[in-house]
């Protein structure tokens, strides 16, 4: 099942049992709120899911893409993205949690075919504060699907203040031999679908206060699910990266092939969204992104530059993330930064050649070579590594 389907699949499922499907908004949160970078599905939502009319209605269903900053280091590996998409789904004062999670096990087993036996769950198990989610409990028990009760792991907040409330994970089975230990036993367990039972509003003082329209709040990142449905050990081997291990025209080991894909394809997106590079907020991400990827890119021949990046890759992207932006103008503002970026490596040279940065570097050599001169610690230790 391929990408798009998987798409199709999963909101006519919920278009069927009456949800509206609403456009998922662009990467930049409103004015005013204080992230950089929508994080999750229900983001936009939140005036909604605490207690705001929401003008479609009180069953909703979205794709929404999202950007992490948090996982940069992990990136690479078999699951984490940059930039990636959440399909969601929301109760906004309608249905229970209980109803979600049959229906969410009604997807992944006739919808997606996922048997029964590859999929296991985990439910809050309670605290101080608020006691073991039994609802949830005895709907896994009655769908015959394993359940395990944790603590930390299955209760969702939106920050120290907030609404909140009790979760339940849904994993997939992903071994070779039959399904063994529970989630939080055995890596193998892969967690594919949250569905977050969203009861209370956390209030300053660490207090419980319930809300008044209790909603119910679902979230599953499409690439890994495409990972699971495809049978691949990595996001990297999906249809979603076909294009950029086919289409990218340098050749690299797989850590940088993943690292350079992930990154061009997220500056892409962000730049999509109308951000431009710069050394503040959004656009110092982006720049970060860029000269991560170009740092990358260069280690093993410095004559690599993104005038050699197919314009299909760009169009696919911005295709794959509905956004309407020009490839030609994506491309120059990439262009742009590697010009930039061209001039810093030159002062970086001709700084780290003069005698005080000749023997090793302290943690201050490199504080100050980044906040006075915009020289990261990676790109110095890059620069000396070729003298």
């Amino acid at each position: 099942m391929d990408s798009d389907r998987t798409v199709r699949v999963f909101t006519d499922f919920y278009r069927e049992r009456g949800h509206h499907l609403i456009t998922g908004s662009t990467l930049l949160p409103p004015p005013g709120d204080p992230v950089l970078f929508t994080t999750s599905g229900m983001h936009p939502l939140t005036p909604y899911l605490e207690g705001r009319p929401h003008p479609r209605g009180r069953r909703l269903v979205n794709v929404q893409r999202c950007l992490r900053t948090t996982d940069l280091d992990e990136v690479g590996d078999s699951t984490h993205l940059t930039v990636f998409q959440m399909l969601g789904s929301w109760s906004l004062g309608d249905y229970g949690h209980s109803r979600s999670l049959r229906w969410g096990y009604e997807l992944l087993r006739d919808g997606f075919g996922i048997p029964r036996d590859r999929l296991h769950a985990t439910v809050f198990g309670g605290d101080e504060q608020v006691g073991p989610d039994l609802d949830a409990l005895r709907t896994w028990e009655e769908s015959g699907v394993p359940v395990e009760l944790t603590r930390e792991d299955n209760w969702w907040s939106n920050g120290p203040v907030g609404p909140c409330g009790p979760d339940s994970e849904i994993f997939v089975w992903t071994g070779d031999t039959p399904p063994r230990g529970t989630p939080t036993t055995d890596p193998r367990w892969v967690e594919i679908w949250n569905h977050v039972s969203m009861r209370y509003r956390r209030l300053d003082d660490g207090s419980l206060r319930p809300l008044e329209r209790p909603g119910v709040d679902t979230g599953m990142g499409l690439e890994r699910l495409v990972t699971v449905l495809q049978g691949r050990d990595s996001v990297h081997d999906t249809d979603l990266f076909e294009p950029w291990k086919r289409l990218l025209p340098w050749s690299l080991d797989e850590p940088s092939l993943r690292l350079v894909s992930d990154h061009l394809r997220s500056a892409v997106v962000v730049i999509g969204d109308g951000v431009r590079p710069s050394n503040t907020g959004r656009g110092y991400v982006l720049r970060r992104l860029i000269r991560r990827l170009l740092t990358t890119l260069r280690r093993e021949d410095p004559s690599r530059g993104l005038s050699d990046l197919p314009v299909e890759l760009l169009r696919h992207t911005l295709d794959h993330f509905r956004q309407t932006s020009g490839t030609g103008h994506v491309r120059e503002v990439l262009l742009e930064e590697e010009r930039g970026f061209d001039r810093l490596l030159e002062r970086g040279r001709r700084l780290l050649s003069g005698p005080r940065y000749r023997g090793p570097l302290s943690d201050e050599d490199y504080d100050y070579l980044h906040d006075t001169h915009g020289l990261p610690r990676d790109l110095v230790i890059g620069l000396r590594q070729r003298g």
